[in-house]
């Protein structure tokens, strides 16, 4: 059996549990920039309020019904993420981190579901302090379906035999199943096909003949057949990337500079972290194309290097010195990134004949940098291209503390 748990409103509900005074209350989330909503509290949704709306377009009902609104804070999300995906594991044999939100489970060898499942809910509320859901079913694509359903069912849905699979399945919309994109649904409204009991009844021959290999394990799954095993291994990265849209307009190369060097350094946080290094280096600039008033430039590089690498110097370097040879004068940019490809492990680092290789000296001075930002907080120590008053930093204006990972802003309680 398969278990899907997924956390309700996850940002809200991260912004919610060290505030408790919010619960009840409408939350949205917006995105880098403050730019969309990209979450929102059930209390929200019930106010009109879409996910992907600009701010400036919901500002009048965020008035209206007195909306708490808050920046992203990814930061805060990724540890709340953290604590909740250890619980779980302790319930599973193996777990597959599907999203930052959301895992599957196996719970082969687990007799007792309707008393096992309600116990790693408790757990995981418990110990965390974030409402999850959990569906367990025997295919992954039942297991969405479950969790979808026990949201309306006190968190918790099992679908352990074909009566309560049938059930589930007969008024289920079909496109809220997992794996239906625009296309497929456009078939299916075209054959009248609206519930996932509908789609569960066509022959497998049709399938076969009007569906791709995703189509079939969908109609297999959906008879509790498993097409989508647990991810015993999980592919292996293939790229890194670290861009951002600036607060306000570069036009200065000096200033450009400050803002690729702190993402190169965050890039090679990244990479020193999964135990990568990097044989290409890729720099990019976006101006506004939505500003028809606006010359246009949309550059990009990709650098070769020598020896792969993962520490701050290299990366810095690399991508300070492509990003000024991309840069314009008169050109408004408004966004920038770095993305690492051709990545190897660690333990594989080839060197080069032609070169020497001075990394050793570098990557002790990264790992320096790592400890004591990780210690004393993040940017501590950093490379003196990065500048220090950052106006072009993203816009943050309704940003949350970091109440798990800074000393100054862990509550207190007296």
């Amino acid at each position: 059996m398969f278990a899907l748990c997924d956390c309700n409103n996850f940002y809200a509900s991260a912004e919610r549990l060290f505030r408790p005074e919010l619960n009840g209350l409408p939350i949205v989330v917006l995105s880098n920039n403050d730019g969309c909503v990209i979450a929102r509290s059930e209390e929200a949704k019930a106010c009109g309020i879409k996910m992907g709306d600009p701010e400036f377009l919901v500002r009048d009902l965020i008035k209206k019904f007195d909306i708490q609104v808050f920046s992203s804070n990814y930061v805060l999300y990724g540890d709340m993420s953290e604590r909740v995906m250890h619980n779980l594991a302790r319930w599973f044999p193996r777990l597959d981190v599907y999203s930052i939100d959301e895992a599957f489970g196996w719970l082969g060898g687990v007799s007792d579901l309707a008393t096992y499942v309600p116990r790693i809910r408790k757990s995981v509320v418990r110990n965390s302090g974030i409402p999850v859901s959990i569906g367990v079913a025997p295919s992954k694509t039942l297991a969405k379906l479950a969790n979808k359903l026990a949201k309306k069912n006190n968190g918790v849905m099992v679908l352990d035999t074909d009566e309560k699979i049938t059930a589930a399945v007969h008024d289920f919309p079909v496109h809220d199943l997992w794996g239906v994109g625009r296309q497929y649904y456009k078939k299916f409204e075209e054959l009248k096909i609206e519930t996932a009991g509908q789609l569960r009844d066509m022959p497998e021959m049709w399938f076969k003949q009007h569906m791709t290999i995703i189509g079939q394990r969908m109609w297999n799954e959906l008879w509790g057949r498993p097409a989508i095993p647990i991810d015993a291994v999980r592919e292996s990265t293939k790229g890194v990337t670290v861009s951002r849209s600036f607060r306000n307009y570069i036009e200065q190369p000096d200033i450009l500079a400050e803002a690729v060097t702190l993402y190169a350094t965050r890039l090679a946080e990244k990479l020193r972290a999964q135990g990568l290094r990097c044989l290409y280096l890729q720099v990019f600039l976006y101006t506004n194309e939505n500003r028809e008033d606006h010359p246009q430039h949309f550059p990009s590089h990709t650098h070769k290097l020598l020896i792969a690498s993962n520490n701050t110097s290299d990366l810095v370097k690399i991508a300070v010195t492509v990003s000024a040879r991309l840069f314009k004068y008169g050109m408004k940019y408004r966004k920038a990134g770095v993305i690492a490809t051709g990545l190897v492990p660690e333990s594989e680092l080839q060197l080069n004949i032609f070169s020497a290789h001075d990394g050793g000296k570098k990557d002790r001075v990264s790992e320096v940098l790592d400890k004591l930002n990780l210690a004393y907080g993040r940017g501590t120590l950093r490379m003196a291209t990065e500048g220090y008053e950052k106006k072009w930093r993203l816009k943050h204006e309704f940003l949350s503390k970091g109440y798990t990972t800074r000393w100054t802003d862990i509550i207190k309680v007296k």
